[in-house]
Parts: C-alpha cells; structure tokens; sequence
C-alpha cells in the first residue's frame, strides 16, 4: 500500500524542482496541481503516486524574488552595478532578484541560519551573514558603501530597523522596505490567525511609517501594495525611501497605488 508524503519533499524526489525553498514557493503560490486540484499548503499529505502539474516556474529561489521584482518595476528603480544589503535575507529571493537585476554585489543578512539558498551561497557577489542582527552589524563586516538597501524582516518593526541600515548607505542610498501591518500596528488591530483586516488599520500603519521615515531625513518616492500577501494572507506594502538632506512631504494617499490597477487609494491617507 502507498503511503502518504509531504507535498513539497515529493516535488524534490520527482526531481520537479531543486530545493525545499522552491517547493515552498510554487506550492504557496498555488502553482501545484495534485490529481488536477490546486494545493497551497506545502505539508499537505498526499499519496506518493500522485499526479503532479507545476502550472508556471518561478524565477526566483523563492515568492519574495517575485515581491521584490514588483517594486523594482513600478518604482522603476535601477539597481545594475550597485552595492546592496537584503536585510532578512531568509531563503535569498530578494537577493537572488538584486543579482538578477545587475547588483554588482549583495551583503546578505539574516538572524537565522541555514535557511539561504544553496544556490546563492557560492555567488560569489553575495556576502553572506547568517546569525547576524542588523540592528548590532558590525561596520568593519561591511567592506562598501551601500547603494541600495532591501527590508524584510519579521516580529520587529522596521522603524528599529531603518536608523542602523541608514548607517551604511552613500549619502544618495536608497532603500526598499516591506510594510508587514502585522508586526506594525498594536496588538488590538491584529486579528484571528495573526491578520490585519481592517483596512483603515494597515493604511494608518504605512502613515506612520512614512511619516517616521521622513523624520529621518528620507524622501519617501512611493508606497505600493507588494503584489503577493503574506504566508497568511496579510497585505503588505513596499516603501521606496532615499536619503535625502531635505525630504518631503509626500502625500500619503497619492504615493499608494493598487497592485493590479495601479490606483490610488482613495481613503485612508489623506
């Protein structure tokens, strides 16, 4: 009799794709078909003879590559022959979408240990810091000025976060953070399974995020919705932030734009 298996380790025995990180990915996408029927939950058992049909490939090692490449183009920020820092770089999407884009190198950094792609760990233009807090970096660790910074970081604000990465920048750095309202907003907001429905809740955390970023002395270029929620389903934002002298007030409602129609919210920021 056949036994039952985790979807995604039996993606990687089928050989349909190279690592847990990727299996990940396609299945929380809802890219994986088992007996014809879409499946996005990548423990799920399923028998060991299943039929299995990946609907599309991802060109990234994991979704947030495919977050990140959203910001890159509707900010339509160059990063070709720039130095970056991925702060929580996790599996490696965002730095594997920076190196995609031209970086000329990527500092990787992380708390955890052994979640990056092996694939990005022999690159060599990616400096990798595992067991590594940002908010505690070393300078001497860093050998360059950085051009370009990406956030994604987990169970911390990234206001605690923005003043130490602000530290390595060039005087014209830019940095690209990602909004989670659910490690934002107070715990009153947060709902059953850790979401934040209220939309009126998320958008009055990415003003007081804008407005904490100005204080900093960063122009905030524009907010996006990121056009994949959380693992649970939780909307997030990206903010496109450069290091100014003098920034500016940029309206809050008019820098937010749908990540389908690309419109602006109409209520919540004005």
């Amino acid at each position: 009799m056949l036994k039952k298996i985790r979807l995604d380790r039996l993606l990687i025995e089928r050989g349909l794709v190279e690592s847990r990180e990727k299996a990940r990915a396609f299945i929380l996408e809802g890219n994986v078909l088992v007996n014809g029927m879409r499946v996005d939950k990548a423990g799920a058992m399923v028998m060991a003879d299943a039929p299995l049909e990946i609907l599309q490939e991802i060109p990234y090692v994991s979704r947030g590559g495919l977050k990140l490449e959203e910001a890159i183009r509707s900010f339509r920020i160059n990063i070709e022959d720039k130095t970056a820092m991925d702060v929580g770089a996790s599996t490696g999407g965002f730095t594997d979408c920076l190196l995609q884009h031209r970086a000329r190198k990527v500092y990787a950094i992380d708390v955890g240990y052994g979640q990056f792609a092996w694939s990005l760990r022999h690159n060599p233009k990616v400096v990798l810091l595992e067991k590594t807090n940002i908010r505690y970096l070393e300078k001497e660790l860093i050998k360059d000025a950085i051009d370009i910074a990406t956030i994604d970081v987990s169970f911390i604000s990234i206001l605690k976060v923005i003043p130490k990465v602000l530290e390595f920048l060039t005087p014209c750095g830019e940095i690209i953070a990602l909004i989670k309202p659910q490690f934002e907003a107070g715990r009153e907001s947060v709902g059953k399974g850790g979401v934040v429905r209220d939309e009126a809740k998320r958008l009055e955390v990415v003003e007081k995020i804008k407005i904490k970023a100005q204080e900093l002395g960063l122009n905030v270029i524009g907010i996006v919705q990121s056009p994949l929620p959380g693992p649970k389903g939780n909307i997030e934002y990206f903010v496109y932030l450069k290091k100014t002298a003098n920034p500016s007030r940029t309206p809050g409602c008019e820098s937010i734009r749908n990540k389908e129609r690309l419109q602006v919210f109409s209520r919540g920021l004005k």
